[in-house]
């Protein structure tokens, strides 16, 4: 590129990264800015003018030149002289394919014909808050003069695409005193000379916005707190939404799996608290960005938060069925024989009175991100009833948006799920060794992991490091004492907070004295069978609760030992209790299996390198036993093997994730040996 084209798409990135970096004036992935220049045509040599514009399904706050569009602005300006009209405007987004300078950069969004056919240098397209407030007020058009005058130009509703493009097009021109617009139930446009122009035109018609409503809003626009309603003390409001959790996961994934978040932010239950709630929540969400995230509306529930559990989860089921009828007739009244087929009819958003909201998505980003954007829907109807009452637009235009082709076409777009995708893992004793590849084995392959261990601060730093290598909202660490069942129960909770529920528990806490009988004490002996034995059954049964609520099925999975079936010298404690916890994968998968769980056990033998036992001593004293120095251990045992190889941390990590993959789907009660062959060990 030259100088100036450089120069140009680096503004841009800027600017972008600026706004999209305050939530106050857009949402994650919403909204798209661009800029207009000059490059050489490296075919011709000469001068050519080029639009770059942020591509489909990108973020502002994280936008780089490779998630540019970018496309010949002569090219994409001389498609209105082949519009075939408002009814058939949906095939000018292919027509953008063929107007991509060079390779093209990112998909073109559907917004592009906006940002080529306003004749300004830069344009910016956001969805702010207080914005959509004024664009969702009944008045919203007389609002958008006594805010702005005549700087600011009202837009009907209209569905984002080439028609839309073409109409702001022509009010810029009839306005050349106008700097942006206010969108009908969608958001603003703004423009400039300059990138730096935009970018004040931007934030002064949000800021304007902001600062109307705050100065003209009435006390109460949701109404007086609802008696009751109110939010429950903080320790108490997190143990209920953990009760509830698995049981709305449930709710949610009836259709197909979905991870949750959980948020009990002051504005969410400042909302659910007052008397204007249910009205509202009805109404739905209306900002596209907004309900393609949300769908049409919450599932709300209509009790106070001192209802006793039993009844409230007993409403919630009942709710789920009325919500799923709904949404049923909502698809069948406006589908026509070409729309996309039902996407499922559970709710993204489900509104807990006096706790707060649960928010569902194919990842824990996308989770995350739903309840995020019902946030900004709380906001918006606040700024809207403020000033005006709050009216989304029609629940026939909500429906063109969510099954609307080119949505549909994005959706198809999207790479394939990894094998765990949607699933929730537990790994004990995950701060090193093999617990730590196991949880990073699972993160890998798609699950959101939850690191516990007895160290908080490794667990963090574990679950931080994963996260650093494949993106935030995969991991978690939290603290677990195994021993302990408060703890063991706390860390559930923790997990169950963090990503909505459970599916995979994996029972890796473990330590080891290596010592001959008459030299194991008593104590030696309880401690291994209170970390190990009383620890996976406590891990096991709390973690069953939450599976069996959920109705999911899942997955438990023992590291057991080889020492498990073999026995070895000097190893009285370590290895009685490892057989303890072999036996328990059969109990447990005879008992869980009509829930749908599997349950299954790994030996794993002689994992040295990495592991948390034998670096805590385990391994000097195996090394005296067996006659060899301490740091040829390794090699020892890969010797006595049948394979000759040594075992190592991630091996054992393999293993989990086959048996939990999906490919043994019907495998339950097994265990698998993970020792470079040992016969001596074999199953019989």
């Amino acid at each position: 590129m030259s100088n100036d084209a450089i120069d140009t798409v680096s503004a841009l990135i800027a600017r972008s990264n600026a706004l999209g970096a305050d939530p106050r004036f857009t949402n994650y992935a919403g909204g798209n800015t661009s800029a207009k220049g000059s490059a050489t045509d490296p075919v011709t040599g000469t001068d050519v003018q080029l639009l770059w514009v942020k591509g489909s399904g990108g973020d502002l706050g994280t936008l780089t030149e490779q998630g540019l569009t970018v496309l010949r602005l002569d090219r994409v300006r001389a498609l209105k002289d082949v519009y075939p009209g408002l009814e058939r405007e949906d095939e000018m987004v292919a027509a953008f394919d063929y107007c991509l300078h060079g390779k093209g950069g990112a998909a073109p969004s559907i917004d592009t014909a906006m940002h080529a056919l306003v004749d300004a240098a830069h344009v910016d397209h956001l969805h702010p808050d207080a914005g959509i407030a004024l664009a969702c007020a009944t008045d919203g058009e007389k609002l958008t003069e006594q805010v702005y005058g005549d700087k600011v130009v009202w837009v009907p509703w209209r569905r984002p695409g080439f028609q839309l493009g073409l109409d702001i097009a022509t009010i810029k021109d009839a306005n050349p005193q106008a700097v942006g617009t206010i969108l009908g139930g969608h958001g603003i446009t703004a423009w400039g000379d300059t990138s730096a122009q935009a970018e004040a035109n931007s934030r002064w018609i949000i800021e304007t916005a902001e600062t109307f409503l705050a100065a003209n809003s009435r006390a109460e626009p949701f109404g007086p707190v609802l008696d009751g309603y109110g939010p429950l003390p903080e320790a108490e409001r997190r143990a209920r939404a953990a009760a509830l959790a698995p049981v709305i996961r449930g709710i949610a994934s009836r259709d197909k799996p979905q991870v949750g978040h959980f948020s009990d932010a002051d504005v969410v239950l400042d909302f659910l608290s007052r008397t204007e709630h249910p009205r509202l929540a009805a109404l739905g969400t209306s900002c596209p960005d907004h309900f393609l995230r949300t769908k049409v509306k919450p599932l709300l529930l209509d009790l106070p938060p001192t209802a006793d559990l039993e009844t409230t989860i007993t409403r919630l089921q009942e709710l789920h069925e009325d919500y799923r009828a709904d949404y049923q007739a909502y698809y069948d009244r406006h589908a026509r024989p070409d729309s996309p087929a039902i996407r499922g009819a559970d709710p993204l958003i489900v509104l807990v009175p006096g706790v707060g909201m649960f928010s569902y998505g194919k990842d824990a980003q996308t989770a995350r991100v739903a309840g995020e954007f019902y946030i900004n829907a709380i906001n918006v109807m606040r700024g809207a009833e403020g000033v005006s009452s709050y009216v989304p637009i029609d629940e026939a235009e909500k429906f063109r948006i969510e099954y609307w082709a080119l949505e549909e076409a994005k959706l198809q777009r999207m790479p394939r799920p990894k094998p765990l995708a949607t699933r929730i893992a537990l790994v004990t004793g995950a701060a090193s060794g093999i617990g730590k590849a196991i949880a990073t084995r699972l993160a890998a392959e798609g699950a959101c992991v939850v690191v516990a261990d007895l160290d908080l601060a490794k667990a963090q730093a574990a679950a931080a490091e994963i996260a650093g290598s494949m993106g935030t909202d995969v991991a978690v660490g939290v603290a677990a004492d195994v021993s302990n069942p408060e703890a063991v129960r706390a860390a559930i909770d923790q997990a169950v907070l963090a990503f909505g529920g459970l599916d995979l528990v994996v029972n890796n806490a473990g330590l080891s004295i290596s010592k001959p009988l008459l030299e194991t004490t008593e104590k030696d002996w309880d401690l291994q069978h209170d970390v190990m034995a009383k620890g996976s059954f406590l891990v096991s049964q709390a973690a069953a609760r939450v599976l069996i609520a959920q109705g999911l099925g899942g997955d438990i999975v023992y590291i057991s030992s080889k020492n498990s079936v073999f026995a070895g010298p000097n190893n009285i404690a370590y290895s009685a209790v490892k057989a303890d916890q072999a036996h328990q994968v059969r109990l447990l998968a005879a008992e869980l299996g009509e829930h749908g769980v599997k349950v299954n056990g790994i030996n794993p033998d002689g994992v040295v390198r990495g592991s948390g036992i034998f670096a805590g001593g385990w391994g000097a004293k195996r090394a005296a036993v067996y006659g060899v120095p301490e740091e040829e251990l390794g090699a020892y045992y890969a010797q006595r093997t049948l394979l000759k190889r040594e075992v190592l941390p991630e091996h054992v990590a393999n293993a989990v994730f086959v048996l939990t993959g999906g490919e043994l789907s019907h495998t339950t009660g097994l265990h698998v040996p993970v020792d470079a062959g040992v016969a001596a060990a074999f199953l019989r």
